[in-house]
């Protein structure tokens, strides 16, 4: 039956603007996720369960927040869903001549609650809109014993970043099996560092560097994808995210690059499943980071030793280089009822061992996910999803890490991951 637009869609249409408000508001608590980078490894409860595969695979309405070509294979339908996320960070100095020497859990901040939700609706054969609010990722440390006490810090350490992706959608077919999409990306973040003192005589605006509380920055870029169909068993996906570029976060001027700035990093990536028995679907997506190319969070330490200080113009960062990622899935339709998932990502590591004594406060570091999921259908417009995901302890040891001014030494950092999560899908 062809799908007619119907006189309410002007209404539906209307009605997204109020969902992004709502949804942004349900999102922002307590995002903490730190993957790909600090990135997500995937945006849905069936996505993660198939190790993050979307790009061609797209399973339930996130998988707009990653194609949005999606909209177009994807029914009328609401998901919403939440994950239990805990992650495991720490660091250890040694040899330094300062005293920053010992072990330190920044652990005092556990578990954390990550609800998403998205939403898809066909207005007629060929095109779809859509919304997908959700964590696009962030970095939590908090360490009650604060690794540079000996430096004159006092307090409790640590930063916490929370970045949330609101995507409005539009998809069109073009061609028979051949679809194109669009979604204006706007992210809300907020950012908070504290116990870091010492490294603001460092700054050119001490005063805007640490312990200010939480600050919110605001951006805009956009993101388009392309989904093709060939034949009835082989998809093939791709998306490109552009920067997003955000306004700065006032209150930490004297910290980060650019009086404040932290634009969201381009990404782009390519994707493929086919369905290789009547039960059985295999994905694989490939996604490239460039985390380099923000300044605030490329630039090396090394800047601070050539004269550039904290929140100048080309001022020091943490030092991460653009990731490599690669994912996948697979989904076994074990009945009509019941639908298996199993999958494996892995990373690049962004932090270089020559740029460990920042990351000590942002150890994103883990490069091997592990999922499993299922989704039960009690009845056709009703399904229940979880899934599981763990990253084992992965540990980058300093070398060159700490420079002579601090005293001299490595700064060795680590960091595991367990997530447990679920989604309610409602078909219409």
């Amino acid at each position: 039956m062809s799908r007619i637009i119907a006189p309410a869609a002007n209404r539906q249409i209307r009605s997204l603007a109020s969902l992004l408000l709502a949804g942004a508001a349900l999102c922002m608590p307590g995002t903490a996720q730190a993957t790909d980078g600090y990135f997500v490894n995937g945006v849905g409860a069936k996505s993660k369960g198939a190790g993050g595969v979307s790009i061609a695979m797209p399973q339930d309405a996130f998988g707009i927040a990653t194609n949005p070509a999606s909209a177009t294979a994807i029914e009328h339908r609401l998901d919403v869903g939440f994950e239990i996320f805990i992650p495991d960070r720490g660091s250890e100095i040694i040899g330094n001549q300062a005293g920053l020497d010992g072990v330190y859990s920044g652990n005092d901040a556990n578990p954390f609650i990550l609800p998403e939700f998205a939403y898809v609706r066909p207005l007629s054969d060929t095109v779809s809109i859509g919304i997908a609010v959700n964590g696009n990722g962030g970095m939590n440390t908090d360490y009650k014993s604060n690794p540079f006490a000996s430096f004159g810090a006092t307090g409790s350490a640590g930063v916490n970043l929370r970045q949330i992706s609101i995507a409005p959608t539009i998809a069109v077919e073009i061609a028979e099996g051949q679809s194109l999409g669009v979604s204006p990306h706007f992210v809300v973040q907020s950012f908070e560092a504290k116990g870091i003192q010492p490294f603001a005589a460092n700054s050119q605006d001490p005063a805007n560097f640490t312990n200010r509380g939480e600050d919110w920055a605001f951006g805009a870029g956009f993101r388009v994808g392309y989904l093709g169909s060939f034949g009835d068993n082989f998809r093939v996906g791709a998306f490109y995210q552009s920067k997003v570029w955000t306004t700065e976060f006032d209150r930490y001027a004297g910290l980060f690059a650019e009086q404040g700035g932290f634009n969201m990093p381009a990404s782009w990536g390519a994707g493929v499943s086919i369905d290789a028995t009547p039960k059985l679907t295999l994905g694989a997506d490939f996604k490239h980071i460039e985390y380099s190319h923000v300044n605030s969070v490329g630039n090396p330490i090394a800047s601070l030793l050539q004269g550039v200080p904290f929140g100048a113009d080309n001022g020091p960062g943490f030092g991460w280089d653009d990731v490599d990622v690669w994912k996948f899935g697979a989904v076994y339709q074990a009945s009509d009822r019941l639908a298996l998932r199993a999958g494996y990502g892995r990373s690049a590591n962004p932090i270089p061992q020559s740029e460990t004594l920042l990351n000590v406060l942002a150890p994103g570091v883990v490069r091997d996910h592990f999922t499993v999921g299922a989704t039960f259908k009690p009845s056709e417009k009703f399904e229940i999803t979880g899934y599981a995901m763990r990253a084992p302890r992965q540990t980058v040891n300093g070398s060159g890490s700490i420079p002579a001014p601090f005293g001299g030494g490595e700064a060795n950092i680590h960091l595991a991951e367990t997530a447990v999560g679920f989604s309610l899908g409602f078909g219409f």
